[in-house]
């Protein structure tokens, strides 16, 4: 395939999926992973997508008021979440009390947790099911459960939080942007990550590259109140608003 002929289908898959992996592309053009490399790479510099850790999203794709199911988001830039989990597994400590928001790549920090000391609060159903079969220590807020993503939400989950002072926190979120922030499509989740994200005296958010130069409609947090734990940070700007951790 010529090279015009690879630009022209990864841009065509792009504009169907909006965020497309390395390896989706090697098997889709038939190419070597250093040729989709350098094929993503020449297209971002010339401004027709973003180039991200793993893969690249659509240029188009900066506003967003979708939810994926828990597993579509699973299913997307898997090696980077891991990354991102296990760089924000070896902060917690002995004796912390942590808040652990719903979310695939929050999900992920389980698989990695060794201290069994801290104990765990989250609105996910499937974490506080993943923290309990491992032997944590664990409590999950009360309230209604939202179907796509799992995760516990309204007046009760609100109430709840009051209660807690968290050493720790660790969210998701859908878009970061200097000017917007942390953001989620959903007004009640963004209500949770909000009043959970205030109760700690640490908070993290845990980002694969698809979610930065992203905006959904509900701003749950500015910038500069939380680290960003990623894997590898493209954009260096955001070095000027808050704190950056990598996971590579």
């Amino acid at each position: 395939m010529l090279t015009e002929e690879r630009y022209a289908t990864i841009l065509r898959i792009l504009e169907e999926k909006k965020a497309v992996t390395v390896l989706d592309l090697t098997r889709a053009l038939n190419a070597s992973e250093s040729t989709v490399r350098r094929d993503l790479t020449a297209l971002h510099k010339n401004g027709r997508l973003y180039k991200v850790y793993g893969g690249a999203t659509s240029i188009d794709n900066n506003y967003s008021s979708a939810e994926e199911d828990m597993k579509t988001k699973n299913d997307l830039f898997p090696e980077e979440k891991i990354a991102i989990a296990r760089k924000a597994a070896g902060l917690i400590k002995q004796k912390d009390f942590v808040y652990i928001d719903a979310g695939s790549t929050t999900l992920h920090l389980i698989d990695f947790l060794t201290e069994t000391s801290a104990v765990f609060v989250t609105n996910g159903m499937q974490h506080a099911a993943k923290l309990a079969a491992k032997g944590f220590k664990v409590f999950i807020i009360g309230g209604a459960v939202k179907a796509v993503t799992e995760a516990v939400i309204g007046t009760e989950a609100l109430e709840s939080l009051k209660c807690y002072n968290f050493t720790k926190g660790f969210f998701g979120t859908n878009g970061i942007s200097p000017k917007s922030g942390f953001s989620t499509p959903d007004a009640d989740e963004g209500t949770i990550k909000s009043a959970a994200l205030a109760r700690c005296k640490h908070a993290y958010v845990l980002a694969d590259q698809s979610k930065f130069n992203k905006i959904s409609p509900i701003t749950f947090a500015n910038i500069s109140s939380a680290t960003i734990i990623t894997g590898r940070l493209e954009d260096k700007k955001y070095r000027d608003y808050t704190t950056v951790l990598e996971g590579e």
